[in-house]
């Protein structure tokens, strides 16, 4: 019998979670020990406190083999989220599948921006907002959740990923003031928007960002599992923005929000592309490493 197979057969949750976190550790895997822990707390379908209340609780044999597969798979390259396939974000709890990007708490940033720069409408005016890449639908749930008044489109160029986005959308019970198009950019939506009274209060986006030459220095979960499409911005990563800032120029209304996810050092060259007859009150929002992340501006 081998160690590993003895190790299931005997398991309790404190001999599991040590092997795991041991395993992991050799295998070079960041955040070695959340990363053992997340996956156990999925195999035997328990919260963390429960795991620490019950350390010498025994772990069924298949349990334990099934937990230990899936840190084999964590050690390999396989993103936690994807082998549990959730993630937090903005409190909520999303499903995240290898079709879309992970949730990032820096996207939250996006969020917050959004509803700083929104201030009294938020709670005085009916909202028509456009969230362009949706992905797992992170932004425009969380949006819909703060903003209860507002009516959303949600565009992908994914029709998998638009399948994730609507059931997380299901699962926080916000499907009814989302509307979801497979689309490039805006493109679906733009004859919904023809007459000016319908253009949208606020635009957001976290779109792909990262240059195709800076592959290499991505981390490898991040580079071999998470979808190319929704990551690489074209040479530079900056391709899509002027693109996406054409269409804001076009279907927000005056007075309406744009606010875009942006790279490292991408903030001086996307600043440009925000002159000064269409756009007023360009600002830049640092995430919590003081990288600028987020820049927003208002329609004239």
């Amino acid at each position: 019998m081998t160690s590993r197979a003895k190790t299931e057969m005997q398991a309790t949750v404190r001999s599991a979670l040590r092997d795991a976190m041991a395993e992991l550790h050799r295998d070079n895997v960041p955040s070695h020990a959340l990363a053992a822990e997340l996956l156990l707390m999925h195999a035997i379908g328990r919260d963390r406190t429960w795991i620490y209340a019950h350390p010498e609780e025994p772990v069924a044999a298949e349990t334990a083999r099934k937990f230990f597969e899936l840190v084999a798979q964590r050690g390999r390259g396989t993103p936690t989220q994807y082998l549990t396939g959730k993630q937090e974000f903005w409190g909520m709890e999303f499903e995240v599948t290898p079709a879309v990007l992970i949730p990032r708490p820096e996207t939250e940033h996006v969020i917050e921006a959004a509803l700083g720069r929104l201030g009294e409408r938020r709670r005085t005016e009916r909202l028509r907002i456009a969230d362009i890449g949706t992905g797992s639908g992170c932004i425009a749930i969380a949006l819909a959740q703060e903003l209860p008044n507002a009516e959303i489109i949600a565009t992908d160029i994914c029709a998998v990923a638009l399948e994730v986005a609507r059931r997380n959308a299901k699962r926080h019970d916000v499907s009814e003031r989302i509307r979801f198009l497979e689309s490039n950019l805006l493109d679906g939506a733009t004859q919904e928007t023809s007459d000016c009274a319908r253009r949208f209060d606020l635009i957001v986006s976290n779109p792909p960002y990262v240059a195709r030459d800076e592959e290499s220095q991505l981390a490898p979960d991040v580079r071999e599992h998470e979808p190319a499409r929704a990551l690489f911005g074209g040479a530079s990563g900056t391709e899509i923005y002027a693109p996406l800032m054409a269409q804001a120029v076009e279907m927000l209304r005056s007075g309406g929000l744009l606010v875009i996810e942006i790279g490292y050092g991408q903030a001086e060259r996307l600043r440009a592309l925000f002159d000064d007859a269409t756009w007023s009150g360009l600002r830049v929002t640092e995430d919590l490493a003081g990288i600028p992340r987020v820049l927003s501006a208002e329609r004239l």
